[in-house]
């Protein structure tokens, strides 16, 4: 919209200029919808579902959280229920001496190197061997799916494998609720982090599609590993529970380190996230009928050459 509006400019005559008044008007008044849903979502609104932390009364205000931008939304109108998810992504960078929280070791042959996940936003480019771990959170009870599918020059998505839940993890307990964290991978699994590959040269990313569901999904089976679902199966699904949908990224939190809260509660699941805890990098918004469950995508793209070499 921007470059169009520059290219008016160069224009003359009062239509062009009403116009051009009528836009502005309508950027502005875009701006401020935007403005007034991002009051309506905040921090203690997704985290006021978690416990309190140990030891304060119940009607104590949770400590002072960063605020949540509204950066895209498919949302046309304000009707319906609006069910949440909160999802980080982490990339791991090799830690360093003034790093003071949590790390991940890792053995890489006789050596042992140590990362320290960091937060980033949703939709940043990843360079091809980037190591990335998942959280993901949910302020209601249901019951979690993560599907991978690599992703292809043409929008071509290759097969769907259901990578959580598997039996290893937890014994296939998949269940969620508010302050649980869901890792993946889990801090268990070896490795626990993805490294981006490229299987084929036109593989552009990776493509999650995280569901949650009050009820466990009918006619799927898991086991120890990841396992191929039908690619009509997982259509079908999507085509059933698409729903308009708003994505919020915490402001300043891009950045941030892993905390140890956020690797307590992501090792086994006894341990909870509290209402002072971090809250979720982005937050997700799907209007879908009450009962219904709901997904979102996170694309996990990898950059160019030349966006490589922006980024440096």
């Amino acid at each position: 919209m921007s470059k169009a509006l520059s290219q008016l400019k160069y224009f003359c005559g009062p239509l062009v200029r009403v116009f051009v008044f009528a836009a502005l008007a309508g950027m502005a008044l875009f701006s401020a919808a935007q403005e007034n849903d991002t009051r309506g979502v905040t921090p203690e609104e997704f985290v006021k579902a978690r416990p309190a932390k140990s030891g304060t009364k119940p009607a104590a205000r949770p400590a002072a959280q960063p605020g949540y931008k509204l950066v895209s939304t498919t949302l046309k109108s304000s009707g319906g229920a609006m069910r949440q998810m909160g999802i980080t992504i982490w990339r791991l960078r090799a830690s360093v001496s003034q790093d003071g929280g949590p790390r991940i070791l890792v053995q890489e042959g006789a050596e042992s190197v140590s990362w320290t996940p960091q937060r980033i936003a949703s939709g940043s480019l990843l360079r091809e061997g980037d190591r990335v771990r998942i959280s993901i959170e949910s302020p209601s009870t249901g019951y979690l799916y993560v599907i991978d599918r690599e992703q292809y020059s043409a929008g071509k998505l290759g097969d769907p494998y259901l990578i959580f839940p598997t039996t290893r993890i937890r014994n296939g307990d998949n269940q969620v609720t508010a302050g649980k964290l869901i890792e993946v991978p889990a801090q268990e699994d070896r490795p626990n982090y993805f490294t981006l590959r490229k299987s084929k040269p036109a593989q552009t990313g990776e493509v999650l599609t995280v569901i949650v569901s009050d009820k466990p999904l009918e006619g799927v089976d898991i086991g120890p590993e990841a396992k191929v679902l039908s690619a009509e199966q997982v259509a079908g699904w999507e085509q059933k529970w698409r729903g308009q949908t708003q994505r919020f990224e915490m402001v300043g939190g891009a950045g941030h380190a892993w905390t140890k809260a956020e690797q307590e509660a992501g090792l086994d699941g006894t341990r909870r996230l509290t209402q002072d805890d971090p809250g979720p990098q982005t937050v997700y918004r799907v209007a879908v009928p009450a009962g219904q469950p709901f997904f979102t995508k996170i694309e996990l793209g990898y950059s160019t050459p030349k966006t490589a070499h922006a980024r440096q």
